[in-house]
């Protein structure tokens, strides 16, 4: 017997922020969701799954329209044509008091109820499975707590969205321990809410799926669901399918010692050419980080535009419409070769070192924080929208504006010197 456990579909998530990018493959992008579900359901056919499980944050809020719901019940008709059965728990995204509108659901989906913890048995199976949503988006108790003690004769599974014991980047909703859900005696607990794939424990199985399909450039790797196999009352498999469309991907480029803008070219075609093969056919959204020392440093902050579109045309040349970068983020740091410069004893000197020694203290980010703040006010939502929020008030991109400032100077000057 074997079932699928999948989490954080989040269905046609908006995607903030993403039209700002020039060239950005939206219409792929905005796709991904709903095909990477379309292919979690073709693979719950194709391996004749018993059921599918969904741990939490199908959608991403209530729907725009019924557009969403349609597609949903769609799919899990697909699943009711070839006997499959799928069982829900609503997550903080999709929690009851987050949704307006609902469609009656084909007989083959259960959704667990919000009051309670609830358990049911698919004796011809053997199989029994606990779960509880979240009646509202915000839930600090721990659910599991109430979850009922394992049916000795049955195959025991947990389905829970949760926070765990606390997870870097998500909310502290419905915490509970490892030693917990042990206490509980089942022997799968399908768990959702964290993005990034984790196999807790292997005795009982304690697993994060990750999400269905990457939403930005924090949500990297291969994204898709764990299939699931139990033979004779005992679980034999476990294993990673990925699922997704679209693939993100961090790209590092050491730059150390580097001193020629080509070479620059070269390294960063390298990575990009490493994430294709990675992805295996699927898009790459790609983020270029530029790291190390390197005498090129106050040249690439100078013009950091220029960087970023000749990469952008780097990418366009190696596999066009297979690859996109999202951003370039510049990490690098001036190489000892300017350290003569900045030596020097006499006005040239100095003035280079003040702009390097430039900082802001407490007190004077304060203030310039103030004198932003109107700023920040008139900006268009697109730009202050996830995932990669302008924000002139927040003091790490205040300090990332200086940083360029200074290198644009220092470049200057030190081209003017040469």
């Amino acid at each position: 017997m074997k079932f699928i456990h999948s989490a954080d579909v989040h269905l046609d998530s908006p995607l903030c922020g993403l039209e700002r990018y020039e060239g950005a493959p939206l219409d792929a992008i905005r796709g991904a969701s709903r095909r990477a579900f379309q292919n979690l359901i073709q693979l719950a056919i194709d391996e004749e799954v018993a059921f599918v499980l969904l741990a939490g944050d199908l959608f991403d809020g209530d729907w725009r329209d019924y557009n969403s719901g349609l597609f949903f019940i769609g799919q899990i008709r697909r699943l009711q044509e070839a006997g499959i059965k799928a069982f829900v728990v609503a997550g903080n995204h999709d929690a009851a008091s987050q949704m307006s509108k609902t469609l009656r659901p084909p007989e083959n989906l259960h959704r667990f109820s919000t009051r309670a913890p609830e358990s049911i048995r698919l004796e011809e199976l053997g199989v029994v499975i606990h779960g509880q949503g979240f009646a509202t988006r915000a839930v600090s108790e721990d659910l599991s707590a109430r979850y009922p003690l394992a049916d000795p004769a049955l195959f025991n599974i947990g389905l829970l969205h949760t926070a765990l014991d606390g997870r870097a980047g998500h909310a502290p909703y419905a915490p509970c321990t490892l030693d917990g859900l042990r206490s509980r005696g089942y022997d799968y607990w399908a768990l959702g809410h964290v993005h990034r794939r984790e196999v807790v424990a292997e005795d009982p199985w304690v697993v994060f799926p990750g999400n269905l399909q990457g939403r930005h450039a924090r949500e990297t790797g291969a994204k898709g669901c764990s299939l699931v196999e139990v033979d004779g009352g005992r679980l034999v498999r476990v294993e990673h399918r990925p699922l997704d469309l679209v693939r993100w991907s961090v790209c590092d480029v050491d730059l150390t010692e580097i001193c020629h803008l080509d070479e620059v070219y070269d390294r960063v075609g390298r990575a990009l050419a490493a994430a294709l093969t990675a992805a295996d056919g699927r898009l790459v959204a790609a983020r270029v980080r530029l790291r190390g020392g390197c005498a090129l440093h106050n040249q690439l902050r100078a013009d950091p535009e220029r960087v970023t579109n000749e990469c952008r045309a780097l990418a366009e040349t190696m596999a066009a419409g297979e690859i996109w970068i999202e951003k370039l983020v510049l990490d690098t740091e001036r190489a000892v070769s300017e350290t003569a410069a900045l030596a020097r004893d006499d006005a040239f000197g100095g003035l280079l070192r003040s702009i390097r020694d430039l900082d802001l203290d407490a007190g004077r980010l304060a203030a310039l924080r103030v004198e932003l703040a109107d700023l920040s006010a008139k900006l268009p939502p697109e730009l202050r929208a996830e995932p990669e929020a302008l924000n002139p008030e927040d003091p790490e991109y205040i300090r990332s504006c200086l940083e360029d400032v200074k290198a644009l100077l220092l470049e200057r000057l030190l081209r003017a010197d040469a």
